[in-house]
Order: C-alpha cells, then sequence, then structure tokens
C-alpha cells in the first residue's frame, strides 16, 4: 500500500481522547470536526520535557523521511513507556500540488488525518493569505486615498502571496486601468509560507507579542527613503484579527495515537524552517519528550533553530537526530537516481562526507548527536556497515530505524539511545553571538556551517548593508535563503564542497520576525511548478475519497 491508502485504512481516535491523553482539560480543546483541533494554550506554564530536534543531510530526489523519522521516533518513545508529542510544520499547497509532496510522514509513521492536514487542515495557511493580502490591499488603498505617509510606491517592498508555487506572478504590475483603479506600480507575489506573517505566526510566544510584531513590519520606505511599518499604516489590529485562530497550535495524533501538534510552516531555505514556538512550547510543558524537526539539511533548518528560534524559545536541545538514507548517500557520491537500488558501498563512503559534515556542525553547537538512518528495502548490510563506520569515527551511532514499514517499532534502538543522549551533559553554544554585526554573522555561518572561505556581496546587498546600519537594523540575527540541496549556493555541488565563496545578492529586513534574509545565489520566494506536477495524481471520487497525495 502507498501512503494515503495506509493512513485512510487507520483507525483514529476522537480528538477529545487525544486531548485528555495529553492532558489538555476540555476547556482547552476547540473541535475541528472529530479528529482535529484548535488549542487554547498558557504561554506561561513551565516547561517539563526534553527537547528532540530532528535533522538531516542535504535533500536528494532520493528521499531523507526527516518527518516520517520524527513521528517514527515518538511513537517509540510511547512505546517505551515515555509520554511523547510531536511538534511538526503545516504543508504548503506549494509542495502538494508541485514535487516535494506532502509533510504528514509515510508509511506507518505518519500525522492523521493525512488528507486533511497536507489540503485545508484548519485553515491556518488560508488565514496567513487572507491576513497578508488585506495589508497589501490597505498599503496600496492609502497611497491611492492621499498618501499621508509619503510612502513611495516605487518602494513598496510587501508583497502579495499565494500558497502555491506560480512562477508567472513573481513579477507583476498593478493599478493599471485608469485614474480610479489605484496607482500602478510593479508587485508581485510570494508563496504564503515565504511571508513575513508565516515567521512572526511561529516566532510569536501569545497574542501580544504577535501584535507587537506585526506592527515592527516594515512594509516600504517613504520618499526620503525612511521605512514605513504597519503600525503607522494604522492596521495592527486588523491584521491580528484575521489572526486569532490561527495563531492557536493544531492538536492531531499519529498513527500509533501519539498526540502532534502541526502548527506554522516556513519553508527553511527562504525562511527560518521551524514549526511554531506555541506548539514547541505546548509540547515541552505537557510532555516528557517532545520531538520537534527543522526543514531541509542541518545547515539551513537546524542552524536556523538553534539561532533563530532557541532564542526566543528559551530552551536548547537536548538531543539532536540527524536523518540519512543509504540512497541519498549514493546520490552524494555521484550514483544517479536510476541506479540506487544497486550495492555501491563505494558511492555510500564517498556521499557519506555529506553525512559527517552535518554531525560536526551540530556538534559545534555543544549538543549530542544521534544518527538515524531511515532504512530502505535495497539497502545490504555492507552498505549500512559503511555508514556506521563513517559514524563511529566521529564518536556517534547510526541506528537503523524501520518507521515506514513498522512505525514505532521499527525505532526502539534509536528511542533508546536518544533518550541516553537527552541524559549526557551538553553546553549550548550558538554559532555566532547576538552582538555579531549582520556580515559577521554571515560569514561565521558561511564558514562555521557551509565551509565556505568567503562572501561575495552583490551591489544591492552593500548598499543595504549601509542603509540597515544607518536604521540601527545591522546587529539583527539572519536568515540565510540557499539552495536545500548544496552546502554552496550552487545546488549541482554535492557532497562537502569547501573553499567556495558565497554570494549574497540582496536582503530583505523582516522586523516583524526579528531577523534579516540574505538571498543568495538564485534561490526564489515564489516557487515554480515542474514539469509534471504532483497535482496530475491526484482525484478525488463521487464518495470524497482522495487518491494520489504522497
Amino acid at each position: 500500500m502507498n501512503d494515503i491508502e495506509i493512513a485512510q485504512q487507520a483507525t483514529m481516535d476522537p480528538i477529545t481522547k487525544i486531548a485528555d491523553q495529553a492532558g489538555f482539560a476540555p476547556e482547552q480543546v476547540e473541535q475541528y470536526g472529530n479528529y482535529k483541533a484548535k488549542l487554547t494554550v498558557d504561554p506561561n506554564k513551565p516547561l517539563r520535557g526534553k527537547l528532540i530536534l530532528v535533522t538531516a543531510i542535504n535533500p536528494t530526489p532520493a528521499g531523507e523521511g526527516k518527518s516520517t523519522v520524527s513521528i517514527g521516533l515518538a511513537d517509540a518513545l510511547q512505546l517505551a513507556g515515555k509520554k511523547a508529542m510531536l511538534a511538526l510544520r503545516e504543508p504548503s499547497l506549494g509542495p502538494v500540488m508541485g514535487m516535494k509532496g506532502g509533510a504528514t510522514g509515510g508509511g506507518y509513521s505518519q500525522v492523521l488525518p493525512m488528507d486533511d492536514i497536507n489540503l485545508h487542515f484548519t485553515g491556518d495557511m488560508h488565514a496567513l493569505t487572507a491576513a497578508n493580502n488585506t495589508l497589501a490591499a490597505l498599503i496600496d488603498n492609502h497611497i491611492y486615498q492621499g498618501n499621508e505617509l509619503n510612502i513611495d510606491p516605487r518602494n513598496v517592498t510587501w508583497k502579495r502571496v499565494l500558497d502555491i508555487n506560480d512562477r508567472a506572478l513573481r513579477h507583476t504590475v498593478i493599478g493599471l486601468g485608469g485614474l480610479k483603479q489605484g496607482v500602478p506600480r510593479e508587485d508581485g507575489f510570494e508563496i504564503t509560507v515565504a511571508s513575513e506573517l508565516m515567521a512572526v505566526l511561529c516566532l510569536a510566544t501569545d497574542m501580544a507579542d504577535l501584535k507587537a510584531r506585526i506592527g515592527r513590519i516594515v512594509i516600504g520606505y517613504t520618499y526620503d527613503g525612511d521605512p514605513v511599518t504597519v503600525e503607522q499604516l494604522g492596521v495592527v489590529g486588523a491584521i491580528a484579527t484575521l489572526l486569532k485562530d490561527a495563531i492557536k497550535p493544531n492538536l492531531v495524533q499519529t498513527i500509533a495515537h501519539t498526540p502532534a501538534l502541526v502548527h506554522g510552516g516556513p519553508f527553511a531555505n527562504i525562511a527560518h524552517g521551524c514549526n511554531s514556538v506555541i506548539a514547541t512550547r505546548t509540547a515541552l510543558q505537557y510532555a516528557d519528550y517532545a520531538v520537534t524537526e527543522a526543514g531541509f539539511g542541518a545547515d539551513l533548518g537546524a542552524e536556523k533553530f538553534c539561532d533563530i528560534k532557541v532564542p526566543v524559545l528559551g530552551k536548547t536541545p537536548d538531543a539532536v537526530v540527524v536523518v540519512a538514507t543509504v540512497r541519498a548517500l549514493k546520490m552524494n557520491g555521484g550514483v544517479a537516481k536510476d541506479q540506487l537500488e544497486t550495492e555501491n558501498v563505494a558511492a555510500v563512503k564517498k556521499g557519506s562526507s555529506n553525512l559527517i559534515r552535518h554531525i560536526k556542525n551540530m556538534q559545534q553547537y555543544g549538543v549530542n548527536v544521534v544518527v538515524a538512518l531511515n532504512r530502505f528495502t535495497s539497502d545490504t548490510q555492507d552498505e549500512i556497515k559503511a555508514v556506521q563506520d563513517a559514524c563511529a569515527s566521529l564518536g556517534v551511532t547510526a541506528h537503523v530505524a524501520d518507521v515506514w514499514g513498522k512505525g514505532g517499532a521499527g525505532a526502539q534502538g534509536l528511542a533508546q539511545a536518544v533518550i541516553d543522549a537527552c541524559e549526557q551533559p551538553h553546553s549550548f553554544e550558538a554559532v555566532y553571538a547576538a552582538d555579531d554585526d549582520l556580515q559577521t554573522k554571515i560569514e561565521k555561518i558561511t564558514k562555521k556551517i557551509y565551509h565556505g572561505a568567503a562572501v561575495e556581496y552583490g551591489p544591492k546587498a552593500k548598499r543595504q548593508l549601509r542603509e540597515f546600519a544607518a536604521h540601527g537594523w545591522d546587529h539583527l540575527p539572519v536568515c540565510m535563503a540557499k539552495t536545500q540541496y548544496s552546502f554552496t549556493d550552487n545546488a549541482k555541488l554535492l557532497g562537502a564542497p569547501t573553499d567556495f565563496t558565497l554570494h549574497v545578492r540582496e536582503f530583505m529586513p523582516k522586523l516583524g520576525a526579528g531577523f534579516i534574509v540574505a538571498l543568495t545565489g538564485n534561490v526564489l520566494t515564489m516557487p515554480g511548478l515542474p514539469k509534471v506536477p504532483a497535482a496530475n495524481g491526484i482525484d478525488v471520487d463521487n464518495n470524497g475519497r482522495i487518491s494520489g497525495l504522497y
């Protein structure tokens, strides 16, 4: 059976039962049907649990399975008699309808209801899209109605969004059609998960913090070059009102009935790649072990988790799990996708350089690292041993996890290793200091995490650095926007390249989120669809039964 067939045959418990099992009082639970709920939570409730961060090697078309391992690990911790809870990101329709697919795990390690979560879920993505575009409409209306704030229409930085990949909307012109149709200007769309409102929602600690962050968002500049914020526009309350339900974490369950909070979904290549602080804190408040994940490879999601999310969360990881597959390591070792079923120990050894790099990077943070080798049926014992030997050279054990086929039962060894790692002493240290300037922060990430030699700034980026210093923004955290496929800004350079130059072409200030985005290489904030999108295989029958999701 495929993923959606397994999910559709699973028996779900009523969400009220899952909520009670997790420790939530009935008055905290707002049901969205029988199997989904929004939660009202207390931000001041003390944290009690251990924090487990699941990350991975650089993604390849061969697949890694970070979400699948996260879910299987949480189920395995439950089997070990521990109270566990997941805190995961919500899927975006962009990948679901595009190339990557959904984000609910796979096989017998899935969160349910899989089809609902991958599609409209509880409406969070739609609320964010509506809030973002309402702000865009209010900005253009302000300019049309007299422009009291003196906003330069040529320098409006707030873009409209859509939660689907659509390259045709990257660059647009609006306000055409005459005097009563608005002020003509260039505009464009980003994907919803790249919106600053998504980052704001995911980093806010409560409604008051959400409103404060919305107020700080810079939407453009005056003719004199001064920044204009949402607070100045006077619409903070309206935008926050549209997000009053979206800020509440969503409660669902795994196939094995482990409670799962699925909330927020920023991409890790163009945003900070972590689920909401509220959901992670809630998991830490109610469970002994909170299992969360960060998007793409550890060079993106895990770095941003540690350097952007941890200071807001107020809790550092007790253990980090780095997920790898033999198949992906073969690709990093130069094997073509159609040759991955054939044993190739030499390619595994060569490709393991990527895994070793990620392990060392996580060890730099002073955290205890465990490797999960997500097993495929084509993996041979010699290939598995090659990975385990590579990890052993760093004092790390690679545990085979058969979570797709066996669920939590296939990750019991991994779960025990994680429990043991959480009990080991650790001393967390960020990659850069909070008072470092932007260039120093980028240089430290480039050299310590990517292992590059230098950073080259384009003309626009150089000008922006001077402007940020004048505005007092030059010491904010940095959110690197970079290809997920490589440590470099060149997606074709696999493995563990060194001594390269990272190219920063421009910056996007995200003062509401509290960081500056650095755009490198040709990474885009509005992806495009592939030649044959996943949407071509998705269907629904007369009874509402969906097929083709994965």
